[in-house]
């Protein structure tokens, strides 16, 4: 294994030798490592001093299920802090079968030419781009396809990256050569700052990937691919149903944000809901479940085509159409389609972007439930760049601040995703102490509020919260360093065998001794790191906290969120 280190002030790289600390580190672990370690926390996110690290996870490239998830961390330009984000599709497997630990990206060059990374066995050739600038995420992708071959991995940014929007993500080609996304924090604009349009990957003759016992490894890993098959989240529900089946169990459970969070109920949630949205696939003869990265046996991605049959938007999440949806009181699913085609092919975050059409409307920009008039502004301003499209481009508590709005759902600075914190408390407490911002996947405590996994806490209640979702960040901290799918997550928290032979995997492959008790270590490491990192940053406990709106109860059950600050500094007391 070796870190290639790219800096873009010089057109150069390097390989270098992984220190010994970093051996058991990877995923997510490993980039907030390296962020921590190497960039300033006080530094200009779009700045020289910023790094974009790219990281596999421990487990990716080996036969482990659901183990394809790639890693990226910088210092956001959204949030102001430490930022990781992960994505499956075809990269992580592609950088671990080559032998690269991290793909380290410092620097930036002078001048203003464009640049793409070709990243192969032998290193990294660093050349400049002219065609691919300016244009869409699929038609890079289509392109380098035809120029590189099917299997060639891909990272581009689209013209919201090249606009250096705060919610510009990084576009992953999957293996069907759609789009997945490094989505949050604006990572796209970090690429961009570094004047990289793109990054290829090219595995051939790769070193592979090492596991020091095969056939302990091989074990551990057909009880951990059972497992997620047998559970009835990961081997029933999200396979048929995709995430969207989650519209109408948090609508039934009064937790689905509408009209910016002045609701949990939508009068429109069955017209969006999962189950609509795959009897519509299956009759335009779409594709209702694949796996969004080689080795994903869960497969809750589909493809979704128009009313002609053709291609629509793959990797259609419940976050996105709650988003544009219930959120924006949107309820035709095409709309939603097309919007989230746009975003994947400009490449911005669907989440922030939907909290910005929220502020939007508030501001009275756009009227609620206009479905056209919120794909007007993608195609109009936000792909343009225009003045309103580059206030949009930056998310909603920028947005929200342009327009004089008060009601804007962030936490340090990103939007808050799709599940209200007054029903689903434990969610709450997630959202406004992670270091991630505003983040469902840093702490989702849907499992035991809501969907029964993990044991039960009474959504609505306070009790047990704080230490569920405490917990939970720990777990997925370590998830994320893992490479797997959070959704991995169900089947290790129900099932005693599974997590076992997660650990059981990493040990095989590193001729380590890890316990759960040295699993759930890293996880504290990890998050430790990143809050370090904020303080340094200039991040106090006041910033865990959400929006004072909150306070303000929320049909059906008329809850309010009612945590105070001594409760909330409690999370981190580990």
């Amino acid at each position: 294994m070796k870190i290639y280190r790219v800096n873009m002030s010089k057109l150069s790289f390097v390989a270098e030798e992984v220190p010994e600390d970093w051996k058991v580190l990877g995923g997510r672990g490993l980039t907030s490592v390296i962020v921590a370690k190497e960039v300033e926390p006080t530094c200009h996110p779009l700045g020289n001093k910023n790094k974009l690290v790219f990281a596999p996870g421990l487990l990716s490239g080996t036969m482990a299920a659901n183990a394809g998830r790639l890693s990226a961390g910088a210092k956001s330009p959204l949030t102001g802090g430490i930022k990781e984000s992960n994505s499956g599709g075809t990269a992580a497997q592609r950088l671990a079968k080559l032998g690269v630990k991290a793909l380290i990206i410092e620097d930036i060059p002078e001048g203003d030419k464009w640049y793409c990374l070709h990243v192969h066995k032998d290193g990294v050739e660093i050349k400049e781009e002219t065609e691919l600038v300016g244009k869409g995420n699929y038609e890079v992708i289509h392109t380098l396809t035809s120029r590189y071959g099917e299997n060639t991995g891909v990272l581009t940014i689209g013209q919201a990256g090249e606009f250096k929007m705060s919610a510009a993500n990084i576009s992953v080609k999957d293996p069907k050569g759609h789009i997945r996304s490094l989505g949050r924090g604006g990572l796209g604009a970090v690429m961009a700052s570094k004047r990289i349009k793109f990054i290829t990957l090219d595995d051939n003759d790769g070193e592979g990937v090492k596991i020091l016992d095969k056939e302990k490894f091989k074990k551990a890993a057909q009880i951990f691919n059972k497992g997620l098959l047998s559970h009835p989240v990961s081997g029933n529900a999200l396979p048929k149903y995709g995430t969207n089946v989650l519209v109408n169990i948090l609508n039934e459970a009064g937790g689905l944000p509408t009209k910016n969070f002045r609701m949990g109920q939508f009068e429109g949630a069955e017209k969006i809901s999962g189950e609509t949205m795959y009897d519509t696939i299956v009759s335009r003869e779409g594709d209702p479940t694949h796996g969004c990265h080689v080795g994903c046996v869960i497969r809750c991605s589909q493809t979704y085509n128009d009313k002609d049959k053709k291609y629509l938007t793959s990797g259609f999440e419940y976050e996105t159409i709650w988003g544009f949806g219930a959120g924006c009181t949107v309820d035709d699913l095409d709309i939603i389609a097309h919007v989230d085609q746009i975003c994947d092919d400009i490449g911005i975050d669907t989440i922030e972007t939907a909290g910005t059409m929220m502020v939007a409307m508030e501001a009275g920009i756009l009227p609620w439930g206009d479905g056209q008039g919120i794909l007007k502004l993608f195609t109009e301003e936000i792909k343009k760049g225009t003045s309103l499209g580059r206030i949009l481009g930056n998310g909603a508590d920028f947005a929200g601040k342009a327009f004089g709005v008060t009601r804007i759902p962030t936490v340090k600075h990103q939007s808050m995703p799709a599940y209200d914190p007054r029903a689903v408390k434990g969610i709450g407490v997630t959202y406004a102490t992670t270091p991630m911002g505003a983040d469902h996947t840093a702490g989702y405590s849907v499992t035991s509020n809501v969907l029964n996994v993990g044991g039960h806490i009474d959504p609505l209640a306070k009790e047990g919260q704080i230490e569920l979702s405490r917990n939970l960040q720990i777990a997925t901290a370590s998830i994320d360093s893992a490479g797997l799918c959070i959704f991995t997550a169900f089947a290790i928290l129900d099932y005693e065998p599974v997590s076992h032979a997660l650990i059981e995997m990493i040990n095989a492959q590193y001729g380590t001794t890890w316990s759960v008790d040295d699993w759930f270590n890293l996880g504290r490491y990890i998050l430790k790191t990143e809050r370090d990192f904020n303080e340094a940053a200039g991040f106090t406990n006041k910033d865990d906290r959400l929006p004072e709106f909150f306070s303000e109860p929320v049909p059906p059950h008329n809850v309010t969120w009612d945590f105070t600050g001594e409760e909330l500094d409690q999370v981190f007391q580990f």
